[in-house]
Formats: C-alpha cells, sequence, structure tokens
C-alpha cells in the first residue's frame, strides 16, 4: 500500500476489519515493524482524535512520530504552479512536500475545503500535489472529500458490536448544526458503507432533508430517503452527523423538522447503536440522553481509531520493505 485515500486502497473490507480486530487483541504484536522508521503527521487544521490515534498506532508498530502544525507553525502554502510568489505564500508545495518526504518515511495529511468552489475542492488538488512531490506513502488524515480513517473504523466498529443473525440495517442520518460543515465525513462514510454492502456485510440507508443530498458518486447502491422516521425503521446501526449542501455548494438551508437523534426517534429503530464521529455538539446534533446512555457508541468508535490507523500504517510499513 503507497497510499490511503478512499475505500478503492483496501481491496477486500472484511480482510482489514479482521486484521484490524486481531491488532486490537495484541497491539504490540508487530512492534518491530516500524524500528528506525518515522511517520509524519501533518495538520493544516485541528485535530484530536486523529492526531493521538494514528500517533498511538505508530508507537505501537515502534516507529518514531513528528507532528507537523502548518496552519500555526508552518510557513504559508503556495499550491498553484507558474505564479509568482509575491504575495502572502512564502514557500511551494513542491518543495515543502519534498522536505517532509526526506525526514520521514510515511506521511499524513490532513486539511479540509473552503466550502466556497465545489470543484476547486473536490479536485483534491493538495492532496494530489502532497503525494506527487513527497515522494513516499501518504495517509489521508481528512481531505476536502474524504475521511477514511474515520470510515474504517466506522466499519471496524460495526462489525465488531453486531452478534446477531443476518446483515444489519445501517442508517446514516443528517443532523442540524450551527454553521456549514464539509461532506467529507457522510461522503466517506457512505463510500465505504457502500463497498461493504457489495461484500454482504450490511444494508445502507442515507436519509436527509430536501436540498442535502450527497454527490452520487459516494451513494451508489444505498437506499436514498428523505423521510427520516421510515429510514429509521428497523435501524441495527444509526451513524448521526451534519453536513451542507452539495449542489447548492456549502450551503446552508433552514429545516423546520426535528432532525436531531434522541430517544423517541430511537424507539423506532431495532434498539439502534448510535455512531459519530466526534466532537459532537450535545443536544444539537444529537442528544445527550442518547450519549450519555447505553446505545451509544461514540467513544468506543474513537477507541477504534487506533487500530484503523495501525492496519493502514501497518501495510505500507510491509510494502516498504519489499
Amino acid at each position: 500500500m503507497n497510499k490511503f485515500f478512499s475505500v478503492d486502497d483496501i481491496p477486500n473490507l472484511s480482510e482489514a476489519v479482521k486484521e484490524a480486530l486481531a491488532l486490537k487483541a495484541n497491539p504490540n504484536a508487530n512492534e518491530d515493524l516500524g524500528k528506525h522508521k518515522t511517520l509524519g503527521l501533518v495538520f493544516l487544521n485541528p485535530s484530536l482524535r486523529t492526531r493521538l490515534s494514528t500517533q498511538k498506532a505508530a508507537m505501537n508498530l515502534g516507529m518514531n512520530v513528528m507532528v507537523m502544525n502548518m496552519d500555526k507553525d508552518g510557513w504559508a502554502l503556495e499550491t498553484q504552479d507558474g505564479v509568482v510568489m509575491n504575495g502572502t505564500t512564502v514557500e511551494h508545495i513542491r518543495e515543502a512536500a519534498a522536505v517532509m518526504g526526506e525526514y520521514c518515511d510515511i506521511l499524513g495529511l490532513r486539511s479540509f475545503p473552503k466550502l466556497k468552489d465545489r470543484k476547486e475542492d473536490y479536485s483534491e488538488d493538495l492532496f494530489s500535489k502532497f503525494m506527487k512531490y513527497c515522494a513516499v506513502p501518504v495517509v489521508s488524515l481528512e481531505s476536502a472529500t474524504r475521511h477514511p480513517l474515520q470510515s474504517l473504523t466506522d466499519l471496524i466498529t460495526i462489525v465488531e458490536h453486531w452478534n446477531k443473525p443476518g446483515k444489519p440495517k445501517v442508517v446514516l442520518t443528517w443532523a442540524p448544526h450551527v454553521k456549514a460543515l464539509p461532506q467529507a465525513v457522510p461522503n466517506s462514510f457512505a463510500e465505504w458503507m457502500c463497498r461493504a454492502q457489495e461484500e454482504g456485510l450490511l444494508d445502507f440507508t442515507v436519509v436527509q432533508p430536501e436540498g442535502y443530498q450527497l454527490a452520487k458518486e459516494f451513494t451508489e447502491g444505498a437506499t436514498i430517503s428523505t423521510n427520516l422516521k421510515e429510514s429509521l425503521q428497523d435501524a441495527d446501526f444509526v451513524y448521526v452527523k451534519n453536513w451542507s449542501s452539495y449542489e447548492d455548494y456549502g450551503k446552508v438551508y433552514p429545516i423546520e423538522e426535528d432532525w436531531m437523534m434522541d430517544n423517541k426517534k430511537l424507539k423506532l429503530t431495532n434498539d439502534a447503536k448510535v455512531m459519530h464521529c466526534l466532537p459532537v455538539r450535545r443536544d444539537l446534533e444529537l442528544s445527550s440522553e442518547i450519549l450519555d446512555g447505553p446505545n451509544s457508541l461514540v467513544i468506543k468508535e474513537a477507541s477504534n481509531r487506533v487500530w484503523a490507523a495501525q492496519v493502514v500504517i501497518k501495510r505500507m510499513l510491509e510494502n516498504l520493505k519489499k
């Protein structure tokens, strides 16, 4: 594995989940694999779980870890070619990424979209150029359109907590928020759940208000609905997340209907486990009664971020040794 950017970089989801759960059972089984290797984590945006879990995963594999907060400690990056850098940017991504690749054996990059120009954000120009110029394997720590480590974590969590016959019904539901948020997490979750559905692991539904449909490339194969109560019927896992409009890019529409997940809506489900990537705004996106109750998986889900990162980094290290 030379990059981890989307579900397409994992050929068999069941095998990846099985490997991740084996690492969870024995975290230090491969601690010699990363000896004398360095993981560099580059953040252009804030992070809690991604930062700590990826560092922990690398340490479990025996790696050294360096963290660079480009938004606070680095130079302002120029990403466009053919420009005279006489403005606010100080360093070009060609040099910055290349230098980081000289210092590190594997690099992780996190950046958010601006939510102003859909074509620009969905081109993933920054991530693509970073991968091109650093010349080492790259892990996405979240990009403009996807958050694959989170989505692998979510699948691990669903498989781990499903102990009944048959396939679980998994529902991704839109939730309210006070500001416009990117589509990266729901895009990625939908992409991974659609692939998991293809592999026979689950049944997948996306429900959102009118105007909040995700790009079709991420939801192909999913059941799409605007009826929350109907979609929650017989749900075994409910994934709660806000996102802004894709079609009217970055916009937020006023929604009169109550979309916050609470215990009343939970009664419509098959006593579903409730998930959220965190951070979560209590009693706006998701009710405190659920977060503090027995159906919440958010902390166990966050804990599994370590094993998702560890299986990805392990595969990259194994590839480096070939």
